[in-house]
């Protein structure tokens, strides 16, 4: 027979999809009763500090997901946010996320992950948040994933920011208004890279 509390964690697994140590702590839970859920393969463990329940369906954007739960002041953008609203024929190889210009980088050991900094309306404007995987995953809409495209051109090459423009113009998710708005919301800002 499985206690009560640990069928509390399994619930909570399956209703945000990602669960971590932290949220049973928003319901008043011990975490020993996640491990005792994991000990009895209730819930697994997909990486450090991340569970879920087995056989949940996966999709394939479990990635961004994960790296939202991991990094919850970011964002999903360039490469990422192209692949995310069908405006590239681009695979992205690392889940790109913008952060603020000042936070500490991210440890993410399960996840390849490209982060990009942004401060002020650069990183605030533009962002609509969608559900994937039962998390609320930030993703900047497309006009700001274009723009931002442009200003990044460098690092992820003209070409791509050029099809991303086309294809938003084209699909009618991005007008030229928008596209300007968010240019000159993001100018104040100098392009900071880094990989982790």
């Amino acid at each position: 027979m499985v206690a009560p509390r640990v069928q509390q964690v399994v619930a909570l697994a399956r209703r945000k999809g990602l669960l971590r140590p932290r949220d049973l702590d928003e319901i008043g839970l011990a975490r020993q009763y996640l491990r005792m859920a994991t000990e009895r393969g209730l819930v697994q463990r997909v990486g450090r500090g991340l569970y879920r329940v087995p056989g949940a369906m996966v999709t394939e954007r479990i990635s961004e997901a994960e790296v939202c739960k991991r990094v919850p002041g970011g964002a999903i953008c360039l490469i990422s946010a192209l692949h995310f609203h069908g405006l590239t024929t681009q695979i992205p190889h690392y889940v790109w996320l913008a952060i603020d210009g000042k936070a500490a980088a991210p440890r993410i050991d399960t996840v390849a992950v490209r982060i990009v900094r942004f401060s002020g309306k650069a990183l605030t404007e533009g962002v609509d948040v969608h559900d994937v995987e039962g998390v609320p995953v930030p993703v900047y809409n497309p006009a700001k994933t274009v723009a931002d495209c442009f200003k990044y051109r460098n690092k992820i090459g003209i070409d791509v920011a050029v099809e991303a423009l086309r294809e938003g113009l084209r699909q009618r998710k991005a007008t030229v208004d928008h596209l300007v708005h968010y240019v000159s919301a993001g100018a104040q800002n100098r392009p900071v890279m880094g990989a982790w």
